[in-house]
């Protein structure tokens, strides 16, 4: 098994911004930095949104008829 050594958050993060003023430039890697984020669903909203969007037949059929061929 290898073991892979791996960076402390500080190290991590003082190389990342590094990396990404030298690759982007000062104004686009700033840019990059402060963009919105997408305000995380709670998971059950989540869910019951991804619910919502599924046709029961189709996925059922999906998930069986794979099924079937696999144990066939």
């Amino acid at each position: 098994m290898k073991l892979t050594k791996t960076l402390s958050d500080n190290e991590l993060l003082r190389k990342g911004t590094q990396i990404l003023f030298r690759e982007l430039g000062k104004v686009e890697a700033i840019r990059f930095l402060t963009m919105p984020r997408e305000k995380r669903v709670e998971s059950v909203k989540r869910h019951r949104k991804w619910q919502q969007t599924l046709d029961k037949d189709t996925f059922f059929d999906e998930i069986f008829t794979d099924h079937e061929q696999r144990v066939s």
